[in-house]
């Protein structure tokens, strides 16, 4: 069984076989996170871009609990460069690690650490995971892309984890379009309502993939849904 527990944004953790992994840890500063930092253990942490927002408390997780932060080459390089352990990748590669399988999907979108000065991390990027049978993809922060086909097609996806929010993402057209074009088993929808920007209903999202036989999970903020 796969546990994964919804933090707000496009943090989840996901817990399978004993291990844990931890995305985009946006959990200071985000409104809509219902726990604290030093609340989280983990074994991995994986990112999908540098942004504040995804980078969030990527040291002070990864440095208290040891993990192991994969991420694009440039945003790995920057984490270990802030004395986390990280495992560099880049879009199109895949690993073999001791929890699963882990492949990078292009994802359009930028990637830049922020702060009194811009830290360019690389390629944004996604994230395919083969845990045991079961094959999620999270598809970061993105626009629509015709390729996601290819990713669904090959993959044969039981989840996908798709934005919705609009402005700096898909919006709810472009993710129900998504979906048709991944054919996953089940999609819940993610990076939403964190800021006025992306205020959007994933009720609408859910509405409109009726009929589709595409199964719509929305978690509030804070849930767990296990992935049977």
């Amino acid at each position: 069984m796969i546990k994964l527990t919804y933090h707000g944004h496009a943090c989840f953790l996901i817990e399978s076989n004993g291990y844990k992994l931890l995305f985009d840890p946006f959990i200071t500063g985000n409104p809509v996170a219902k726990i604290k930092p030093e609340d989280i253990s983990c074994n991995y942490i994986l990112l999908t871009h540098g942004h504040n927002d995804h980078f969030g408390d990527t040291v002070e997780i990864a440095k208290r609990n040891k993990a192991t932060v994969i991420a694009p080459f440039e945003l790995a390089t920057f984490c270990e460069q802030k004395g986390c352990k990280a495992h560099g990748m880049h879009i199109g590669g895949s690993y073999d690690f001791d929890f699963g399988k882990v492949k990078l999907t292009i994802a359009h979108h930028g990637s830049a650490y922020i702060t009194d000065t811009i830290q360019y991390t690389g390629n944004p990027c996604g994230y395919v995971l083969t845990l045991g049978k079961k094959n999620i993809y999270h598809a970061g922060d993105t626009g629509l892309f015709l390729d996601m086909q290819l990713i669904g097609k090959r993959n044969k996806l039981d989840l996908a984890l798709l934005p919705i929010g609009g402005n700096f993402t898909m919006d709810i057209d472009d993710a129900v379009q998504a979906v048709k074009f991944l054919k996953p088993k089940l999609v819940i929808p993610m990076h939403y309502q964190t800021f006025d920007l992306i205020d959007k209903d994933p009720a609408e999202f859910a509405k409109k993939l009726r009929g589709s036989g595409i199964k719509v999970k929305i978690l509030e903020f804070g849930e767990s849904y296990n992935l049977n």
